[in-house]
Order: structure tokens, then sequence, then C-alpha cells
């Protein structure tokens, strides 16, 4: 059984972007970078909505760079991708599949029986399967946005889990990785 997994970077107060939607303070150092790729590693298939793809989908045609970037690009176009969008008319990008909604069962069925792990990527599609989720991965950065964002969890957001690691960055930056408690 395939585990769910939301990852994301996130301020010191919570919220993945500011009031403008912007996230330039969370631009990942080389290390935090490769970090974020061996996450990535394990990840068979990724779920992301309209506005988390559109970012992504550059990782398809992202020009020969530096290694780590490289090897990201790697990682990224080796998995499937499914982007959950009512507006997106098509996709840009190889193994890559439109859906207009999230399914609680299909993904329930996917965890069943996929042999590596799923990333959920956004809070407003991880709140919807919530209950579903094994791990989260956060990128805690020494950042106060405040306020008026897009925050990382959502209210109504409810589990118990566990600290599995942490990991402090040259930057400041921590990683906190928490398991769902059994």
């Amino acid at each position: 059984m395939a585990r769910l997994v939301y990852t994301g970077l996130v301020s010191l107060d919570g919220y993945i972007n500011d009031a403008e939607g912007h996230f330039d303070w969370a631009e990942p150092s080389e290390e935090i970078h490769q970090f974020a790729n061996d996450l990535d590693r394990g990840i068979g298939t990724h779920v992301y909505g309209r506005r988390l793809y559109e970012t992504m989908v550059f990782w398809e045609t992202v020009p020969p760079a530096e290694p780590v970037i490289n090897d990201y690009a790697e990682v990224w176009r080796g998995a499937d991708k499914v982007v959950i969008s009512t507006t997106l008319s098509e996709v840009a990008s190889a193994r890559t599949t439109l859906m207009r909604e999230l399914s609680h069962e299909w993904l329930a069925e996917l965890k069943a029986t996929a042999t590596r792990d799923i990333g959920i990527g956004g809070p407003t599609l991880a709140a919807q399967v919530f209950d579903l989720i094994d791990d989260i991965h956060m990128l805690v950065y020494p950042v106060v946005v405040g306020g008026g964002g897009t925050r990382f969890l959502a209210d109504d957001a409810a589990g118990s889990f566990a600290l599995a690691s942490s990991r402090v960055f040259s930057n400041g930056v921590i990683h906190l990785h928490y398991r769902k408690d059994t």
C-alpha cells in the first residue's frame, strides 16, 4: 500500500504564500533543493490542483542547468501527474492525466494499489482528503508573511501525527516530517 504524502514550503506563521500570492521568500538553497529532490524521488504519482500544476510544469521543459536542477527535472518527469481542474482544458506534460474533481474513493483506491507513494500538492486538495494523508513534510522558512495568504493546513484539518524526523538546514529552514499516528 502506498502512502499519501503532503509536502510544502511554509512560513513561520503557517502560510505557503503571502497576501499577494507570492512565495519568493521560500526559494530553496541548493542544499534544500537536493533534499526536496530526494523526498520526491519516492513519489510515483503527484496529484496537483491547476495553480500548482501550472507552476510545476516548468520542470517538463526546463533547459539544462546546474546538477540539482537537472536532477529534479528528471525526478519530476519520471513520475505520473494527475491534475484536478475544472478550468484547465489540456495538460502540457507527459505522463499527465486531467481530472475534473478529486474523488476520495479514487484516491483511496490508488493508495491501495500503487507501488510507489503518492504526493498531494497544495492545501486545497490536501484538505479534501486529509483523512487519507499518511505523512506531512513541512519545510519551515524563518519568515513571517503576516497573514492574508494561503494556509498550509485548512482550518478544519484534524488528526493526530507524530514527529518522525527533523532537520535544520544551514540557512535556518527546518524540515519537519510527521507521520500519522496509528
